[in-house]
């Protein structure tokens, strides 16, 4: 469990720098220079993803449960989990009207995903991982959109086909992963 924590802390914390010291971010990406910064960046995140990976692993081999979830609860993680696919993809595809919408909808599904999984799973590695990444996600955004306010941030609408492409390849992608790479990667079939 510590290497878990661990990890959270690492990613979760170089994820969380624009939250708590956006003036030493911009101070530092001037000093060492963009390229500087964003290896770091990505070494520290990939550290931190990797001890998150590792003992989330461990942790599900001796689980400590403090609730069993109805089976209901798969369900509504199947339905939410579709949704924060679409949200995350629709951070990537431009012109997409879900985008214009919510103006970070990458922090939207990352709150969804956790969200999906807290209601599915009841022991303590699962309300680790997934709680911490709802609070990052949730505080993430709230900052997020603050600093939209200050900077008068102004998304620009979205168009139809942009959107239905952005809905189409996030479904794709969640069948993909909930369906096959699921089961491959993290060792449970959502769907049997």
């Amino acid at each position: 469990m510590n290497y878990l924590i661990l990890g959270l802390v690492i990613f979760l914390g170089v994820h969380s720098v624009r939250i708590v010291a956006d003036d030493w971010r911009t101070r530092t990406r001037a000093r060492v220079g963009e390229v500087a910064y964003k290896g770091g960046y990505s070494l520290l995140s990939l550290l931190g993803l990797g001890l998150i990976i590792w003992g989330f692993g461990v942790a599900r081999e001796t689980p400590l449960m403090l609730w069993t979830p109805p089976r209901g609860m798969r369900h509504a993680a199947s339905l939410l989990t579709l949704l924060s696919f679409v949200l995350l993809v629709a951070a990537y595809i431009p012109g997409n009207a879900i985008r214009a919408r919510f103006h970070h909808p990458m922090l939207l599904g990352v709150k969804t995903w956790a969200l999906a999984h807290l209601l599915a799973n009841g022991s303590v590695a699962h309300v680790l991982l997934f709680g911490a990444f709802l609070a990052w996600s949730v505080l993430c955004f709230v900052a997020a959109r603050r600093r939209d306010r200050v900077l008068g941030t102004v998304y620009a609408p979205g168009n139809t086909i942009a959107t239905v492409v952005t809905v189409v390849v996030g479904v794709l992608a969640w069948a993909l992963f909930a369906l096959v790479l699921h089961g491959l990667l993290i060792g449970i079939r959502p769907f049997g």
